[in-house]
């Protein structure tokens, strides 16, 4: 099917992040755009205010009519959808053309010169980096986020050049045909999929093998390519760190010069990570030095990464979308670096059965890092219930005396009876919904102080 024949594009599950940058882009290139989601959010909002029709039910009769011509609808789903879903079976069996997010993804970038970024964390944050400093190139950016600066999923630019969140979950990145790609880091994830870290490790050497032009990788990881690190020897290297008004500044040696004084205001080091891939990877494509300094300085970050809700002199509320050990690990090394001497507490939402299974013990040792934590009940996404596996095993293993199980219900009350001046609020689940109840609580309660 061509891309350009389409007349209408179906979405079953519209509202995910990578799903509705796709839904965006197809809205704004004058396709008609409906779909499918569990439940209606900031982002399909977002694109029925554009114009597309979206409903709640999954049921064949709130398809719209047009939508129900199998020659000129393509359905798009991700994943994440369930296998008895009743709309997606239906277009299964009626001779609908139906792909996946990362089979679309893959379409659309094709025919342009594709930079993408993989890698189980960083991905997000080092993508939408590259898309603001390939802005100048007017590259087309499908992100994993919220970018600040843009407050959209979708960087849209034109057709020649185009930068892609390339994600591993469902071997989803083997759909690219990437130009010049990184992989930023390859932790075990997923192994609800991959069954094992080392097929997950094969399957990012096979995402390796497709790059036509340079591969950059974090220095360390078991792909050959130029490396990146922060103050150790790599084919570009970040050094001279320092923190000065709430901001980084630092050096960088790439193997042809050295730029100096780069500012960069996302906090934590595995952000300057992010922001040292994103300048390798825009430095080879061939933007000047000084022009990728310039958007450094002034990326604003990607909603809940390491988000401030609120910022006062005797409160701070975060919100991130850490889901992994690694990810929580970052955030709290991140939190210790701008508030060394605060009490701080987590909120954390546990994101499906699978991963706290596989990943119990580093769960439980990254949230001992806390003064004082809270945990959610697991938030299912696409699983069911593994038997044991629950939020409270996860509890009994967390060593802290501060430690307790609280319900959404109960979260205010919770969080009010903390001393801790710093509070974040971490997970990949609707606790990104739960966050905004909480900061108009406290922005309300403590307005006659802020």
């Amino acid at each position: 099917m061509k891309l350009k024949s389409i007349h209408n594009v179906y979405f079953v599950g519209i509202g995910g992040i990578g799903m509705s940058a796709i839904a965006r882009y197809f809205v704004v290139n004058k396709k008609q755009v409906a779909g499918y989601d569990k439940t209606a959010t900031l982002l399909t909002k977002e694109l029925e205010k554009m114009g597309a029709k979206i409903h709640y039910e999954d049921a064949v009769k709130e398809i719209p009519l047009p939508f129900l011509n199998n020659e000129k609808t393509l359905v798009v789903y991700t994943p994440a959808i369930p296998k008895n879903h009743a709309e997606l079976n239906y277009f299964i069996e009626n001779g609908f053309t139906v792909l996946k997010r990362s089979e679309v993804l893959g379409k659309i970038t094709e025919n342009t010169f594709c930079l993408a970024v993989a890698g189980t964390h960083g991905k997000t944050t080092t993508s939408s980096i590259l898309g603001h400093i390939m802005q100048e190139e007017n590259a087309t950016s499908f992100l994993g986020g919220i970018a600040e600066n843009y407050n959209s999923n979708l960087i849209l630019g034109e057709d020649k050049i185009s930068v892609v969140e390339a994600d591993e979950f469902d071997r989803s990145f083997l759909k690219l045909a990437p130009n010049i790609a990184c992989v930023t880091s390859m932790d075990a994830d997923h192994l609800d999929i991959y069954g094992d870290s080392e097929s997950l490790t094969e399957s990012f050497v096979e995402f390796a093998q497709k790059v036509s032009d340079t591969l950059i990788v974090a220095k360390g990881l078991p792909l050959k390519g130029l490396t990146y690190a922060v103050n150790e020897e790599a084919d570009y290297k970040a050094f001279n760190l320092k923190i000065e008004s709430g901001k980084y500044v630092f050096d960088v040696q790439t193997p042809s010069t050295t730029i100096k004084n780069i500012e960069f205001h996302l906090p934590g080091k595995h952000n300057v990570m992010n922001a040292l891939a994103a300048l390798a990877m825009a430095d080879v494509y061939g933007i000047s030095l000084e022009k990728i300094k310039e958007s450094l300085a002034s990326f604003k970050g990607v909603k809940r990464r390491f988000s401030y809700k609120i910022k006062t002199d005797d409160f701070v509320l975060i919100d991130d979308y850490a889901h992994h050990p690694t990810e929580i690990n970052a955030v709290e090394n991140s939190v210790r670096e701008m508030y060394p001497n605060e009490k701080v507490l987590v909120v954390f939402q546990p994101h499906l059965f699978s991963r706290t299974k596989d990943f119990i013990d580093d769960f439980a040792a990254a949230l001992s890092k806390f003064d004082e934590v809270i945990l959610l009940d697991i938030y299912p996404a696409r699983e069911l219930p593994i038997e044991g596996v629950n939020s409270e095993w996860l509890l009994s293993k967390i060593n802290s005396k501060q430690k307790k199980m609280s319900k959404k219900n109960n979260l205010l009350k919770d969080i009010n009876n903390s001393s801790a001046k710093v509070v974040t609020m971490l997970g990949a689940g609707d606790i990104g919904v739960m966050i905004e109840e909480v900061t108009k609580h406290f922005l309300n309660t403590r307005k006659n102080e802020i």
